[in-house]
């Protein structure tokens, strides 16, 4: 019996694989618009997007992001300059997408632009903090998908949302994994109502990889600015030499877990564009594959357990 199981898991895997082998045509005539191209994941789709063929429209933050990207791409490859959480810069990004793509619409938009900071304890935070990060991370989302999206209809294409792993288990405090819970809920309803229409909606869960969010340096000045603003009853029950601590938490847990291969997440990127048959979610990086997930489907206070590196210290979490 056990043989026999094996035999259909394995036969499956293979179906699977040869079933995603087929890729679409003409991707030249085929427009694939990206948010957060200054740097990391962003930055090296649209080059690679740019050597397969596609016509890419890369948004950036930056004048810098849009020359240096300018300077290693083809001239098939555009760039626009974008602000995901203003309304107006959304705004100038689609009437210049309109003019760009006339009639055949756009095939696809890959929600990449995203921030990790504030990050830390819930009652380190403020209103303010989540809503600085929600903007970003799911009203920018939200915002960018719905401006193109007339666009995507007329092309039958794709809309690849970038959440992460940590919008299925929330493994730290801070709206961090709140905005990436969001992100998989409007994907979620986006993709049953966009269905009617030939239109895909796919997902990224991505592990820890090496990106300029997840730099050290980053996240520890982030814990030193939040700390420094606390007042002293709070910094009392933490104890004074959490600032201390957490580093250390952070040098061991999250460098550790840190992938330098970007390029996991850039090809299941490429697959949710350019594959016949795209999976409905990806989960890139072996932390995602091997930790998170299976840590998602457990009971709560097994998940909870394994989450607390002391139950007694009240601030055990993994960050």
């Amino acid at each position: 019996m056990f043989l026999y199981i094996l035999g259909l898991v394995a036969f499956w895997f293979v179906f699977r694989w040869y079933r995603e082998l087929a890729r679409v045509p003409n991707k030249g005539q085929k427009y694939v618009y990206i948010t957060g191209c200054d740097s990391g994941f962003g930055n090296l789709l649209a080059r690679h997007l740019d050597k397969l063929g596609f016509r890419v429209i890369a948004a950036c933050y930056t004048e810098k992001g849009e020359d240096e990207l300018k300077k290693v791409s083809s001239e098939r490859l555009n760039t626009v300059h974008l602000d995901v959480v203003s309304t107006d810069s959304v705004n100038k990004a689609t009437a210049f997408i309109k003019t760009l793509v006339g009639e055949k619409g756009l095939w696809a938009v890959v929600n990449n632009a995203g921030v990790s900071v504030p990050s830390g304890p819930c009652d380190w935070m403020t209103v303010d903090d989540y809503k600085s990060m929600l903007d970003v991370n799911l009203i920018g989302v939200i915002g960018v998908t719905l401006s193109v999206l007339p666009l995507i209809k007329k092309a039958r294409g794709r809309v690849v949302n970038v959440a992460s792993v940590f919008g299925r288990i929330s493994a730290f405090g801070g709206p961090y994994c709140v905005s990436k819970y969001g992100v998989e809920a409007f994907n979620d309803s986006l993709r049953m109502n966009m269905s009617a229409f030939g239109v895909k909606v796919l997902c990224l869960e991505p592990g820890f990889f090496k990106t300029s969010v997840t730099d050290l340096h980053l996240l520890r000045k982030n814990v030193k600015t939040l700390w420094d603003k606390l007042p002293e009853e709070i910094k009392d029950q933490y104890g004074h030499d959490y600032p201390e601590r957490a580093n250390v938490t952070l040098e061991k847990n999250v460098a550790t877990l840190l992938d330098g291969d970007l390029m996991k997440v850039v090809s299941c990127m490429e697959h949710a564009i350019s594959a016949v048959h795209p999976r409905t979610r990806y989960s890139p990086g072996w932390d995602a594959k091997f930790i998170w997930l299976p840590m998602s489907y457990l009971p709560t206070w097994i998940a909870d357990k394994m989450l607390l590196k002391d139950m007694a210290n009240p601030t055990g979490c993994f960050l």
